[in-house]
């Protein structure tokens, strides 16, 4: 199927001659094309657990010929997929760049706000709230804008992926267009903060109705099931089964519940495979690489997240979805080789964070870790604190291990902030998996190791935050008894894949800590341009010395 779409857009866009462009090797001070991949949930340990599965064209390729950052840690927590793609991005963390959560409690206005939501406009190829996006939030420069500040705007700027969150935050303030998928009309969309109508590639692409094909699908195992040994065996009890399935067992079909809902492609490899594409009809619409400056192609890999929140790290679904993304990854280098050719371009590879592994599966095991119940933080809490002070909700949110606390209330009964936080510290605790119950306005003042405390630092505004802050025991998590989660500052959520790949740098690989702060940075310094506004990461030495020019 893949190799089908590839032909079809090949010819859609009239690329000729492409092979002899693809041997050239660019003596150039810049790349033609920077190209930025964000595999949404990658835990690092995925590409070795997969490595001998793997084709030699797709991740392989990228870990045996690039510069392979093997100890790449997020240095903030909570760790979710918008300040993930934002933390890359501006080399900074939410304490500087503000996007502290997918959606955060706002205590001015008393409601949520979603990370990339934009009241001021509206969808361009969708209609209604999906459409209404913007990088607006976010209160720091890319290394995209950046990039288009050194050029004096010339450079192009494109974000790809399924989750709206996942394509407008790299893409960054100043982009030509960021594009995500519309799960209503089943087509790639934007919003008025870009442009007014789709350019006429979007519109063909969107008109070849790859996604009407693929929700009358079937997901089956690409190899026999009974050589996927490094999972699970299929159908466990603390797996989520999709949508009307009665059990969480291959094959998954897809065929949709109602006319116009494409919701179900975001849990299955076909995500991944219209991202890719969409991304190749991208380069070649937009004639990425082909100007006189350098331009920046940004793609998020959504499913792989969608996959791991329903089956857990240990499924042979997620194992399934990583070896077809690698069909992929393959793929999309094979059209930037071509396109843009070899050595003219600079990628780099990581993730926005990892993954837990689901308790029911530590469990079985004999491994620590359980689900603490949810409503012990809302339903519970206020009912002690009724209990405690003068009645009254107290508790205004819970999100993000965060609970929001109404601090009117706690004037109008003359409640000492010292009092009322000792009071929640000692009932917490006393719930299994609660590790500690950290004052987000005393926060050094914890005693906690301050290894895991600078990542609280390092995670919390003021202004977009909460009060309190819940610190799990490793492996706990607030969820359904099915299914998993991440965001804890623990290892299996921050430590992720990073490579550099391209434009003239060696095989190498670099054991030393690095952050995901670094990458922007890094990126400046090799371009030699200026880092973004918040950054606070540093070039990594061991990848800016070692390109061959």
């Amino acid at each position: 199927m893949g190799s089908k779409i590839f032909n079809l857009l090949s010819a859609l866009f009239l690329v000729v001659n492409l092979h002899a462009q693809g041997t050239s090797t660019s003596n150039n001070q810049q790349p033609k094309l920077v190209v930025g991949i964000v595999v949404d949930q990658m835990r690092y340990d995925f590409i070795y657990r997969y490595y001998d599965r793997l084709s030699d064209n797709g991740f392989k390729r990228l870990m045996r010929n690039g510069i392979n950052c093997i100890n790449n840690q997020y240095n903030y927590t909570p760790t979710y997929t918008g300040p993930g793609h934002a933390s890359i991005y501006t080399g900074s963390t939410p304490a500087i760049h503000g996007i502290t959560s997918n959606t955060w409690y706002d205590v001015q206005t008393d409601k949520s706000v979603y990370c990339t939501e934009d009241s001021t406009v509206t969808g361009v190829g969708s209609s209604g709230k999906p459409g209404m996006m913007s990088p607006r939030n976010l209160k720091a420069t890319t290394i995209t804008d950046q990039l288009k500040l050194a050029t004096g705007n010339r450079s192009k700027i494109i974000g790809v992926a399924l989750k709206d969150r996942g394509s407008i935050l790299p893409a960054g303030h100043s982009a030509n267009a960021a594009y995500w998928f519309d799960y209503q009309s089943g087509n790639f969309s934007t919003s008025t903060y870009y442009m007014n109508s789709l350019p006429q590639w979007v519109i063909d692409f969107n008109q070849l109705k790859f996604p009407e094909k693929y929700i009358n699908s079937t997901w089956e195992t690409l190899y026999p099931i009974n050589t996927y040994v490094q999972s699970d065996i299929d159908n466990q009890p603390y797996e989520a089964p999709l949508y009307k399935d009665k059990l969480p067992v291959f094959p998954h079909k897809y065929s949709p519940e109602e006319k116009g809902s494409y919701n179900k492609l975001a849990t299955s490899p076909y995500g991944s495979i219209l991202t890719a594409d969409f991304a190749i009809a991208a380069l070649h619409g937009e004639q990425l690489g082909k100007g006189d400056v350098t331009d920046f192609l940004t793609i998020s890999f959504s499913s792989t997240d969608y996959i791991g929140h329903a089956f857990g790290p240990n499924s042979i679904e997620s194992e399934d979805a990583y070896l077809r993304l690698d069909l992929e990854i393959a793929k999309l280098l094979k059209a930037l080789d071509e396109y843009v050719g070899k050595n003219n371009y600079l990628l780099f590879l990581t993730a926005d964070h990892g993954i837990c592994d689901i308790p029911g599966h530590s469990q079985y095991y004999k491994l620590p870790g359980k689900t603490v119940e949810k409503g012990a933080f809302t339903k519970k809490l206020n009912s002690f604190l009724n209990q405690t002070f003068p009645p009254g909700k107290y508790i205004k949110d819970f999100g993000s291990y965060q609970f929001v606390v109404d601090h009117n209330l706690l004037n109008k009964n003359n409640i000492r902030w010292e009092d009322f936080f000792d009071a929640i510290r000692m009932n917490l605790l006393q719930y299994d998996g609660v590790a500690q119950v950290v004052d987000l306005h005393h926060i050094s003042q914890t005693m906690y190791p301050e290894f895991f405390i600078n990542k609280i630092k390092n995670g919390i505004n003021p202004k977009r935050s909460g009060d309190i802050f819940v610190i799990l025991e490793p492996g706990w998590l607030t969820s359904s008894s099915t299914g998993t989660t991440h965001g804890s500052l623990y290892e299996y959520d921050s430590h992720v894949p990073l490579i550099f790949y391209g434009w003239g740098l060696p095989a190498k690989e670099i054991t030393k800590t690095v952050h995901v702060t670094d990458i922007a940075p890094t990126l400046a310094a090799l371009l030699h341009i200026l880092a973004p506004s918040g950054t606070i990461g540093q070039p990594i030495p061991e990848v800016v010395d070692s390109r061959q020019k």
